[in-house]
């Protein structure tokens, strides 16, 4: 089993700290923003940040749907951690500024691969999937926040 990573990064016009709060904000910002690929979003336990407990399924692919069960930390200022409890996933936001009234946000998403050729095939295409998944939720964040 190989370690997989998938790193998609955007620069949003609006400052860290507001793009930090409203990848923060489970009960609220955080739902809206999510694409078409999310279902079944249910905050289970906190909301904002540090502490929560949130639910998805992510559906990858027409036939690859994953069950996540998140507890969210924050390690650092900037930084949210979603660890997934059904499996080893781990997905890292970095929000730190890029200039007057900007930010740049950056998530990567590491997990332990399946072995053999089927492990072949997802470290080369499930980065590519998980990114366009990423840059769409990015581009619905930056349309939040650059109000």
């Amino acid at each position: 089993m190989a370690q997989v990573e998938a790193t998609t990064e955007r620069v949003v016009a609006a400052d860290a700290e507001k793009v930090f709060d409203a990848l923060a904000d489970y009960s609220g910002t955080r739902q809206k923003v999510l694409p078409e690929h999310f279902s079944e979003y249910e905050v289970r336990e906190g909301g904002d940040g540090e502490g929560t407990l949130v639910h998805w399924k992510l559906q990858a692919t027409s036939k690859r749907v994953r069950d996540c069960l998140l507890e969210v930390s924050e390690p650092t200022d900037g930084e949210l951690v979603e660890k997934d409890r059904n499996s080893s996933m781990v997905t890292t936001w970095r929000v730190t500024p890029a200039g007057e009234g900007k930010s740049r946000v950056v998530v990567t998403t590491t997990w332990q691969g399946a072995g053999g050729i089927g492990g072949f095939f997802e470290k080369t295409f499930a980065p590519k999937g998980l990114g366009r998944i990423y840059d769409a939720l990015l581009a619905n964040l930056a349309t939040e926040v650059e109000k």
